[in-house]
């Protein structure tokens, strides 16, 4: 799993520079969804999401300082230990779960520092300057080697996990790269492999914010407030985003090949938790509205019995718990709200109306704050303060629905958003009050109403207990009663 990785910059997403190799391998050995997206653009409330199958409506979890508000039945943990598999984490958990769930924990990887138990003096003199950077952009290659990175040390470790895990019992293990996500440094070669005049151009630079929303507006200007011309380095820091890409792609590389005979065995998930602007209208990170930037994501799955396949349908981060608890023999817990993708992975057709549409969220509540507010930020640093998931971007509510070619926003002021994504996939032609757009709005906005009603929680159980289909494919027109699952044994493989 990567941070705050867009799903358009590899080759296999239709980007114009080769930028993960491997990642793409993998994905031509397995099944890719072009049409996947998070359940929150924000790394708590979809961590969340992946580890309970559950929308953030449901889980609770709508910002990054409220991890210990999840609620659910039963997450991944429970599952996969259930179905008898050790489990063990590396890298950076941003979840509800901690060191003391896990059979081995090597962390807290954060985006600043390594856990210092067990670090070199040369990586702790690099924990201090990554520390230092304020999560900006270095524009020098890093002055430390490949061997600090944060990956690397990701990497090697989980390869420890997996020298030191029970061969007798089949394995979890869960690799967590705090990259691509800021600060935007890379060391050599990566530094230089793709050059500021190879990167392509952006959908829609600073100029396109005016067409925007106000919190839009108010986000640019914090940043400019707190690095004042930033934008001027747009490619720089694009750069070092996708050398970044190229950094991870090697050590994912090098963690995969010492799975050894394994491998044969083994389900492997690629994902993000969200996307990043790196550019896009001017701005960096994440933090206000819902563009296709900060939503998308990579999704797939590579293992036995697992078909050669890109596929077009909309599915969402959380369908892969459903699908992991399918591909190992497992029950789904209560009040899963995601649809397994087990029978797609197995090369079968889905009845058209179960993956037409996608959902998502956006906001913590309450009345939204206006631009001319600066109530209390998340981070309190001194002096010009940037924090792009701060009480203005995530205030409020607002909830997204893709239908075929069309996205539509809504927030609970009543303002809303009509996008034609094919003709317009930078969002700025707004066609909400569009007289001849009305059929297609309307169409929108009663999917986006099913929407709600079907991620409204039905938890905790009672006397009364929600009826299940197949799958969880509860507007398929006709359910299947069976998975087609790989011929492997379930319960064995490692995931």
């Amino acid at each position: 799993m990567t941070d705050q990785q867009r799903a358009d910059f590899t080759a296999a997403g239709g980007f114009g520079l080769d930028t993960m190799p491997f990642v793409d391998s993998l994905a031509a050995r397995g099944t890719a969804f072009s049409g996947a997206y998070t359940s929150y653009p924000a790394c708590v409330p979809a961590r969340t999401s992946l580890l309970t199958g559950r929308f953030p409506t449901a889980h609770r979890v709508r910002q990054n300082s409220t991890p210990g508000a999840a609620t659910f039945a039963e997450d991944m943990l429970d599952v996969v230990r259930k179905a008898g598999y050790s489990t063990h984490f590396v890298g950076k958990p941003h979840m509800h779960r901690g060191p003391d769930d896990f059979d081995s924990f090597r962390g807290p990887f954060m985006h600043t520092n390594g856990p210092a138990d067990g670090r070199s003096e040369e990586e702790a003199a690099f924990d201090v300057w990554l520390h230092g950077l304020d999560h900006g952009v270095h524009p020098e290659p890093t002055p430390f080697p490949l061997e600090c990175q944060l990956p690397h040390r990701i990497a090697s470790g989980a390869i420890e996990a997996m020298d030191e895990a029970d061969l007798e019992r089949p394995m979890f293990l869960w690799a967590s790269f705090p990259e691509p996500h800021n600060p935007y440094q890379v060391p050599e070669p990566y530094f230089g492999l793709f050059a500021e005049g190879e990167v392509p151009e952006r959908i829609a630079g600073p100029e396109a914010i005016a067409g925007r929303s106000e919190k839009y507006r108010w986000l640019r200007a914090l940043i400019e407030e707190k690095r004042p011309g930033y934008d001027d380095a747009w490619r720089r820091y694009r750069a070092n985003y996708l050398g970044m890409l190229r950094l991870l792609d090697d050590q994912i590389r090098r963690l995969v090949a010492h799975l050894g005979p394994r491998a044969d065995n083994t389900v492997i998930v690629f994902l993000a938790d969200h996307g990043d602007y790196v550019g896009e209208y001017g701005l960096q990170r994440k933090g206000a509205g819902m563009p296709e930037c900060l939503l998308r994501i990579p999704l797939q799955f590579t293992g036995p019995g697992i078909a050669a396949q890109r596929r077009s349908e909309l599915v969402s981060m959380v369908d892969v718990l459903p699908t992991l608890c399918a591909l190992a023999g497992a029950p789904v817990p209560e009040g899963v709200q995601g649809r397994s993708l087990a029978p797609l992975l197995a090369g079968e057709d889905p009845p058209a109306e179960e993956f037409d549409s996608v959902y998502a969220e956006l906001g913590y509540g309450g009345v939204p704050y206006g631009v001319d507010e600066r109530p209390p930020l998340h981070f309190p640093y001194e002096g010009a303060t940037f924090d792009e998931l701060n009480s203005v971007t995530q205030s409020g509510g607002q909830r997204m629905v893709r239908l075929g070619r069309h996205k539509l926003l809504m927030d609970g002021e009543g303002n809303g958003e009509l996008y034609d994504l094919d003709a317009d996939p930078a969002e700025l032609d707004d066609h909400f009050d569009d007289a001849e757009w009305a059929q297609v709005r309307d169409a929108l906005l009663v999917r986006l109403a099913r929407w709600m009603v079907r991620v409204a929680d039905d938890l905790p159980t009672g006397a009364y207990r929600a009826k299940t289909v197949p799958h969880n494919w509860r507007w398929a027109e006709q359910a299947r009663s069976s998975t087609t699952r790989p011929s492997t044994t379930t319960g064995s493989r490692d995931l």
